[in-house]
């Protein structure tokens, strides 16, 4: 297994809200872990609310004695939407805040994904398939047949978020496994890549380049080029699937 991956300010933002976490390695239980949070809040809070969540599943996981690729993350998400939650409580600077995240791991050739809000995973392959559904206000217009995909992308509340982590006692989370294949390879992001950069040029820009650094690097700054309005993340994973 290969991954590499980057956070960027982007060219109009002065923080950088987004974290991101990658481990090839084993993490508790789990045998890898990739985790994209985008925070939301004023000051520094949403770029707090990001990191506690990102820490608080990475601990939680690493001392788990589950070993359900799915009730883990679960659990995982859970835990991290309390110390949120907690810490927004404590400060009253903090009030508020909270934040994506999309978070994903490999076991036994099945790609298991969690997440809240509208940060994305996407399976590459001769394709992109955009595995996770985003929890936004106009996602669920488009759902409901209230406004055209192709209208969406530049629509006003494009940013309103319907889920978040650390904004509510009870977090609800979406869940996804995708049996894998050779050749296959997923991307995390937050939505400063895909606001800026088009499903089907990801997909070109990610095989038009030598390596997964190369491509990483490309597409964060084809997004900056096209204006870069918001924080880039991008975590690009290169699975080995059994007997490959």
């Amino acid at each position: 297994m290969k991954s590499y991956c980057v956070t960027d300010v982007g060219v109009k933002r002065n923080m950088n809200q987004d974290f991101v976490y990658a481990s090839d390695q084993p993490i508790g239980r789990l045998s890898n872990l990739f985790i994209v949070a985008d925070g939301m809040g004023g000051h520094n809070a949403g770029d707090l609310a990001s990191r506690y969540t990102v820490e608080a599943m990475v601990d939680y996981i690493e001392n788990a004695e589950e070993t359900r690729p799915i009730p883990l993350l679960e659990a995982a998400v859970e835990a991290a939407n309390k110390a949120v939650m907690e810490k927004s409580m404590a400060d009253k600077s903090l009030e508020g805040m909270g934040t994506t995240v999309v978070a994903a791991t490999v076991q036994d050739d099945c790609l298991y994904v969690a997440n809240v809000g509208d940060s994305r995973l996407y399976l590459l392959d001769d394709g992109i398939e955009q595995i996770t559904k985003d929890h936004s206000l106009v996602e669920e217009m488009v759902r409901a047949g209230e406004l055209r995909r192709d209208e969406a992308r530049n629509h006003p509340e494009k940013n309103i978020i319907t889920r978040a982590v650390g904004v509510k006692t009870k977090v609800r989370t979406d869940f996804f496994d995708v049996a894998l294949n050779e050749g296959d390879r997923f991307l995390l992001c937050s939505d400063g890549l895909t606001n800026m950069v088009e499903d089907t040029e990801i997909l070109e820009l990610v095989n038009g380049e030598p390596s997964l650094e190369a491509a990483v690097h490309r597409l964060v700054a084809v997004a900056n080029r096209n204006g870069g309005k918001d924080n880039i993340s991008v975590v690009l994973v290169e699975p080995t699937v059994s007997g490959v």
